[in-house]
């Protein structure tokens, strides 16, 4: 089998802009990817730009697709925005094929380059195979070290090459069994989805920290991150794939394996918090429901005297909502978000850089002069732009500012596919409440709890003996083990996909 590539695709965008406007929500946190696939449909590689669109919160730096038509695998990966790249028809038509699998790709620190754009793909003994992964190999750089010293070429610096490199150095006879032995040599979280010349290949970690999730269209099968994938594209949702599961779709059909003992499911919290589309349903729930049932155990749990409820936008909205219905406290939009600000600004000047933060947001004085305001978000992780909110909502004529964060205090960094600074960066890890409310200017400041949101998800409260989610970066319970913190031969930071290695 030979791969084939857009000849332009891979020599474009090697190096990041200079003249990129700085990361307006550095206090925001990111998630890893998305993830789409489909097998038996002729029209493979459009439906899966279509759902990978749908996809795009989880990604904004980078997206990919690698279909195969029968003789020859074809694969598109570029930089930026999926309509920048899959809206055109040309570029789907270079994607012939039945089965197809996508990816889309958040921006983070360092060098921005195309190798590391997934899905990734080799040439095995077996045939080829591509694959795309959503979170974060805690034993990524270890299993990296001694794959290369043990002769292995790599091609990308992502941890997710490991993976096919074990794959290809396994002697299991089938493939489906190579893959399972790749699997079983991985710590941390993954949700993946690959491809080979017969195979639609689905597989979520022991723990099914990040999401997956089985779809139907036209009787052919689709894996995918979320639900509103499935929904832009008019397919029928089937049921969340069990953590530990791996789903293999061939000619014959479809078949199930297990391969990890049973364990509880631990999904990740702040996928309801923050990552998920509200639109989307996650383990059964509503995210959007989900979102205002913290909201309400927020205002249950830090009640303020004050006229409006105002969220910071889009995260905030679903919980201002829900504090609003039950402090009965008037909701009002104080802030307007620009959904217009690209990625990319004309040499902007120092001062268009300090001032970033209204380039996004700004104040709706209509709403705010003169008034006691709850402004409601969906976390703190740095505080750099709440200090800045807090600020925008006095300069427009706020009397009062109450701040109130619908979810705890974030004290420990993630290593499952989450984008965290180090513990010495988080405010939460480093300062009081007293102090936290200082340093932003708000009045008054308020969190809310671990069982509050554990109610919030319908739980009676955290079961501290088992807990029901990943929730580590406001316990520090992390779920599994974490030999690349533990590696004294370990980059003193994660391994980024789309940075250098250090």
């Amino acid at each position: 089998m030979t791969m084939q590539h857009n000849p332009g695709a891979l020599d474009r965008n090697l190096h990041p802009d200079d003249g990129d406007l700085p990361n307006l929500d550095g206090d925001r946190l990111r998630e890893e990817c998305g993830l789409f696939g489909i097998y038996g449909h002729r029209q493979a590689a459009a439906i899966t730009a279509l759902g990978l669109h749908a996809l795009q919160h989880r990604g904004e730096e980078a997206a990919g697709i690698v279909t195969f038509d029968g003789q020859f695998y074809h694969s598109e990966r570029r930089l930026g925005l999926v309509e920048e790249t899959f809206s055109k028809r040309h570029v789907i038509e270079q994607l012939p094929g039945q089965i197809a699998i996508g990816h889309v790709r958040y921006s983070t620190t360092g060098a921005t380059i195309l190798r590391n754009v997934q899905p990734l793909f080799a040439e095995l003994n077996s045939g080829g195979f591509a694959v795309a992964h959503n979170g974060n190999l805690t034993n990524g750089i270890t299993l990296r070290r001694d794959l290369v010293r043990e002769g292995a070429i790599m091609q990308s610096t992502t941890d997710t090459e490991a993976i096919l490199h074990l794959v290809a150095r396994s002697r299991r006879g089938l493939f489906v069994d190579k893959f399972i032995e790749a699997l079983r040599a991985l710590e941390g979280s993954y949700s993946l989805v690959a491809l080979t010349n017969k195979k639609l290949i689905a597989a979520r970690d022991p723990l099914g920290i990040r999401p997956l999730v089985l779809g139907e269209l036209d009787g052919c099968p689709i894996i995918t991150s979320e639900t509103c994938a499935l929904d832009i594209i008019g397919a029928r949702y089937v049921r969340d794939i069990d953590n530990g599961e791996v789903l293999v779709f061939d000619e014959t059909g479809s078949q199930i394996h297990k391969p990890f003992p049973p364990m509880q499911p631990r999904p990740c919290i702040f996928e309801y918090i923050y990552f998920a589309r509200p639109d989307s349903i996650v383990g059964g729930r509503s995210v959007y429901q989900i979102r205002k049932n913290m909201g309400h155990e927020l205002a249950r749990e830090a009640p303020a005297d004050a006229d409006v409820v105002v969220p910071v936008p889009d995260s905030g909205v679903p919980a201002s909502i829900g504090y609003s219905q039950v402090s009965g406290i008037p909701y009002e939009l104080g802030i307007i978000r620009n959904h217009y600000v690209g990625r990319t600004f004309i040499q902007p000047t120092q001062a268009i850089r300090e001032s970033g933060v209204r380039l996004k947001h700004n104040a709706n004085r209509a709403v705010v002069a003169g008034k006691r305001i709850v402004l409601i978000d969906d976390s703190l992780v740095r505080g750099t732009t709440s200090v800045k909110i807090v600020q925008m909502m006095r300069e427009a004529g706020a009397r009062e500012v109450h701040f109130r964060i619908a979810s705890p205090p974030i004290t420990h960094p993630d290593y499952y596919g989450i984008d965290t600074p180090e513990r010495e960066k988080l405010l939460a890890a480093n300062h009081t409440v007293e102090e936290m409310r200082e340093i932003i200017g708000a009045d008054s400041l308020a969190f809310l709890s671990v069982d509050g949101i554990y109610r919030a998800m319908g739980e009676a409260a955290r079961d501290n003996a088992r807990p029901q989610f990943t929730d580590h970066c406001f316990t520090g319970d992390y779920p599994t083990a974490l030999p690349d913190q533990l590696d004294d031969e370990r980059p003193p930071r994660q391994l980024s996909l789309l940075a250098e290695a250090s």
